[in-house]
């Protein structure tokens, strides 16, 4: 007993010290899977039943990330392009801090946002990105908003703007920057073309660990996941146009395996980890051109596909859970499918578009469309709408979930859900 009582003092001293561990650390919470076993969510709710609702000090489309009992977001100012990022308190959405970033405005897609890359944050610092024609930025603030070091990476080329979001894996910070040769697009010169590159960096210095320079072709959105590789390795698993899936040694860089020519447009979802299958999907304008699901390792292959006619999603990354892939379509077509087969389970037209990606919370998905409607059904072989809420403003926002709370962003509010004051 002498001898275990200071080992808990140490536990305790240490998470002291070292500060809690995040909750929902990156897009989509952890592994970037969009699953929380929550069990004080409702499916049904009014103005009534929030925690709290605050106003945001600007608008933007990043999702917010949680440690301990702060919530970090990045805004933007529309009318000056400033780069927003702020900290909040989980218990009543006070602000805590707030660093501005003074910038320019630019040409970007009218749904994009100065605020569209969610940040990271891990037990002792926030790190925060955002795009110009001229720089991109990767910056360390501390968890009161002090800044620690600020990367200039070089211009983005890219005809539609910004929007990938960081991760950390260990003491590093993960970055994909696939930008965009002009040419493709066949009305600008060649000379207009962006130098692409997987970067990671210390997370206690921003000092590069390592940069694969990459092909440039279309831009590609999506954050990537991570898989146990041989020998228990950490695997970053990236997707793009101009090589489909390559999976990266995390710790050096090196290329586990690839598979390239799957995808042959734009990637701006996010490649997800579902029953040992690596799961990912692009597409052109609106629509969605296929999803795939590919059995990783040395001899990588295709498993199975969801063609155009079946309605993939392009810009929602899908969610797996209890066997089920569960696919949100921008146009708003929701389809069940067996994860190890691909087999169409069941289809519904929700009648609503899409951006934000859906979330699970105990076996029920939350998925909010671009006009701010949360449709609510289970996750399960039968489709069967629980509940449709409006968050009264539009919203391309994927929800944050945290110590049994949920957290929602519309374009210029946040909402707090759930938790010890659900009824």
């Amino acid at each position: 007993m002498k001898k275990v009582i200071p080992f808990i003092v140490l536990l305790v001293l240490s998470s002291l010290v070292f500060g809690a561990e995040p909750q929902w650390g990156r897009f989509r919470g952890p592994n970037g899977a969009g699953v929380s076993d929550a069990t004080t969510i409702p499916v049904k709710w009014a103005d009534k039943d929030y925690n709290w609702t605050i106003k945001l000090p600007g608008t933007g489309y990043s999702s917010p990330v949680v440690c301990g009992e702060k919530i970090f977001m990045t805004s933007t100012d529309k009318k000056t392009a400033t780069r927003i990022v702020h900290c909040v308190s989980t218990v009543d959405g006070r602000e805590l801090w707030r660093k501005d970033y003074k910038s320019t405005k630019h040409r970007m897609h009218r749904d994009n946002s100065y605020a569209a890359a969610t940040p990271a944050v891990d037990s002792k610092r926030l790190y925060v990105t955002w795009t110009t024609p001229n720089k991109v930025t990767l910056a360390a603030l501390d968890h009161n908003g002090k800044e620690i070091w600020n990367r200039d990476l070089g211009p983005y080329v890219g005809l539609h703007g910004g929007g990938v979001s960081p991760i950390v894996v260990g003491d590093m910070v993960i970055l994909a920057n696939d930008q965009e040769d002009m040419k493709w697009y066949g009305f600008l010169s060649s000379s207009d073309k962006g130098v692409s590159f997987l970067l990671a960096v210390d997370c206690k210095t921003g000092e590069t660990r390592w940069k694969i320079p990459r092909k440039t072709t279309l831009g590609a959105y999506g954050t990537p996941c991570v898989r146990k590789g041989a020998g228990g390795r950490d695997e970053l698993v990236f997707t793009s146009t101009a090589y489909s899936f390559t999976a990266l040694d995390a710790a050096t860089g090196k290329q586990n395996w690839g598979l390239g020519k799957v995808f042959l447009d734009r990637c701006a979802g996010s490649p997800i980890m579902a029953d040992g299958l690596v799961i990912a999907s692009y597409g052109r304008g609106n629509y969605g051109s296929l999803l795939v699901a590919v059995r990783p390792g040395p001899r990588p292959r295709v498993v199975w596909s969801m063609k155009k006619s079946k309605k993939p999603p392009l810009v929602p990354t899908s969610l797996a859970t209890g066997g089920r892939l569960f696919c949100l379509a921008d146009q708003g077509i929701a389809t069940c499918l067996e994860v190890k087969t691909g087999k169409q389970i069941w289809q519904e037209n929700l009648g609503a578009k899409f951006y934000a990606s859906p979330v699970c919370v105990n076996g029920i998905l939350y998925c909010i469309s671009k006009k701010g409607v949360v449709f609510v059904f289970p996750a399960a072989a039968e489709y069967k709408l629980l509940g449709k809420v409006s968050l009264g403003e539009m919203s391309y926002s994927t929800p944050a979930i945290a110590d049994g709370v949920m957290y929602i962003r519309s374009n210029t509010k946040l909402m707090s859900l759930g938790g010890k004051k659900s009824k």
